[in-house]
């Protein structure tokens, strides 16, 4: 950003906020190419309490945001999206945009896996349900750089020395160093009580009682020193490059990770979402992993597994929506250290305004709950030894217009200074085995352990 340009939206700001009509004034001005994950990086060096960051699969879309100029936040159980909702569109009502016209206000963040869930100090800061407008933000869509400030009319001077800051460091970011602290501790989280857990819940299947339940397990990790939150940002990114990338940052507590698993996306009329359940490793040789590729389309409870989705997702598409377009059979998606059932879903003509409440409608799908909904619930309070918080959630962001796009937040963890928790489930049928799917999340944890400069078999 030239200085030019910097002076330019702090004055255009100062004038905006004196003349306001509403409570809020939005700038966005073109930007020249600049590194994402850079600028996330400048975020507490310029006095930022909260940071995000968000990549769509192809990386054609990017979002960073820094500081909070708004915050919708609730405790709320059965009526939490509806809230969201509404204060989403009390928001658009009291912000003034102006600049680049074709950049609606963003909200960024997050919902919990289960509100009914007991809560634990591990999730402190991430409630029921939270999104922000960030006072900062950087869009990068299909090539095309935007910078927008937002800012509250009465407190433009209070917030434009940390964006002059961030201005001036702008001018010459830095490579993020990938360098991390070194483990000093790996704890596992009740492997024994998750087995029996596991156990459990196949009995409880093959007795009628309900068809699929997912059960998460996590690992606690400790460096050396600080866990750089941007260090482990890049090294997702080289490392998963055709995942979702994510964190959700406040007061230097950070949820990141590296989903494959899209929740739902809208814009306009069209919305479209993922299938995605059942897996197995990679190979360590082609011929190897196409055999396991092959295995995996042809076992039968993998492929039951993943047909719990399709059938969740076909139905919920068809209630709003005038067409539903998928193959009718699952595709293989192959990641660095996993390959997985993949069914795509197209939604024509949907009539639901908002993202929103496609994400309340679908959360949680049977790949990270279970089914019947309800009944895989209870069994998850009842049998996993576990405070889920944001993991396997929906995060994601939603627009001025009701469009978005949500990610489910599996294949992440919970950095926390020295310390990282790691986070990773897996669907329990009738033919289950308890060892085997044991071994699933140990797969499942590799991008998270990798990413931190952790080997899987560390």
């Amino acid at each position: 950003m030239a200085i030019v340009s910097q002076h330019k939206i702090q004055q255009q700001l100062h004038e905006l906020a004196a003349n306001a009509a509403r409570p809020f004034v939005s700038w966005t001005e073109p930007l020249e190419d600049i590194d994402p994950v850079s600028f996330f990086m400048q975020g507490p060096s310029c006095g930022f309490r909260e940071r995000f960051f968000w990549s769509d699969r192809s990386g054609s879309t990017i979002f960073v945001g820094l500081g909070s100029a708004y915050t919708i936040e609730t405790e709320e159980t059965d009526g939490r999206f509806h809230y969201v909702e509404q204060q989403r569109q009390r928001w658009v009502e009291q912000i003034e945009r102006h600049g680049e016209a074709d950049m609606p206000p963003l909200l960024f963040g997050g919902f919990a896996f289960d509100p009914h869930q007991p809560r634990t100090s591990v999730w402190r800061g991430f409630p029921a349900g939270k999104l922000i407008a960030p006072t900062v933000l950087l869009s990068v869509k299909n090539g095309r750089t935007l910078l927008t400030v937002t800012l509250p009319t009465d407190g433009v001077e209070r917030d434009m020395e940390r964006i002059g800051r961030l201005f001036r460091r702008i001018e010459e970011l830095q490579p993020v160093s990938a360098t991390l602290p070194a483990l000093v501790s790996d704890e596992e989280e009740e492997k024994e009580r998750w087995l029996a857990a596991v156990r459990q819940a196949i009995a409880s299947i093959r007795a009628g009682r309900l068809d699929k339940v997912v059960l998460a397990r996590s690992r606690r990790l400790a460096f050396t020193g600080t866990i750089d939150a941007a260090a482990v940002l890049a090294r997702l990114r080289e490392q998963q490059p055709f995942a979702y990338l994510f964190a959700f940052e406040q007061d230097g507590r950070c949820f990141i990770g590296a989903s494959p698993e899209q929740l739902v996306q809208k814009e306009g009329e069209m919305c479209q979402s993922v299938c995605l359940a059942g897996s197995v490793r990679r190979g360590s040789s082609p011929g190897e992993d196409e055999q396991l590729g092959a295995w995996l389309q042809a076992d039968s409870k993998n492929r039951e597994e993943h047909q719990f989705v399709v059938h969740m997702i076909r139905r919920v598409f068809s209630s709003v929506c005038e067409t539903v377009e998928m193959p009718t059979a699952p595709q293989l998606l192959k990641l660095p250290h996993i390959q997985h059932l993949c069914t795509p879903v197209v939604g024509r003509g949907c009539q639901e305004p908002s993202v929103l409440r496609l994400v309340e409608m679908m959360h949680p799908t049977p790949a990270l709950g279970g089914t019947p909904r309800e009944r895989a619930m209870e069994a998850i309070r009842s049998l996993e030894p576990l405070d889920r918080g944001w993991y396997a959630a929906p995060i994601g962001w939603v627009d001025a217009d009701g469009n978005g796009e949500w990610a489910v937040a599996i294949r992440s963890g919970l950095l926390d200074v020295d310390k990282a928790m790691l986070f990773a489930g897996c669907g329990i049928v009738a033919h289950s085995d308890p060892t085997s799917e044991y071994e699933e999340t140990n797969v499942k944890m590799a991008p998270m352990l990798s990413s931190l400069g952790v080997m899987s078999n560390d």
